[in-house]
């Protein structure tokens, strides 16, 4: 029989390494699993997914020199259903944070005048802030 690539076909598993398992076709050939091709998630452990004259449905990757055959499993089968979105799950609650952490609240200003008076006041305790860190810097420097 002549094999192309796409074909899917059934064989039987006839020995399983620890990087692929061989597929025994209906014909007599042999091709190869790759363990990247078994299955649609992470495979440590091909053991878990196949046994020895368990019969699989393959796909036909590639016909290589010689008639070698690399095959696919997972290609073969159907893909599996993708999880619910993230949006649709229901989202945790949130944990309040301890004391330490709230700031008290500030009030806003009303006026213009009340502004400028806030505005002036964090000015200054910043410029201080400013001038104390110049302060300790150029004492260090002497």
């Amino acid at each position: 029989m002549e094999y192309t690539p796409g074909m899917i076909l059934e064989g039987t598993v006839k020995t399983i390494t620890g990087f692929g398992a061989f597929i025994q076709l209906p014909d007599g050939q042999t091709g190869l699993v790759h363990i990247s091709e078994v299955a649609f998630s992470y495979v440590s452990d091909i053991h878990q997914h196949l046994t020895e004259g368990q019969t699989v449905r393959v796909k036909v990757l590639t016909v290589g020199e010689g008639g070698r055959l690399s095959l696919s499993v997972k290609q073969a089968a159907e893909k599996p259903v993708a999880p619910k979105p993230a949006a649709a799950r229901r989202p945790k609650p949130a944990e309040p944070k301890p004391d330490f952490y709230v700031q008290p609240a500030r009030q806003e200003p009303s006026s213009f005048e009340d502004k400028l008076k806030q505005f002036m006041a964090d000015s200054n305790s910043k410029i201080s802030g400013v001038r104390q860190y110049e302060h300790r810097t150029r004492s260090r420097k002497r």
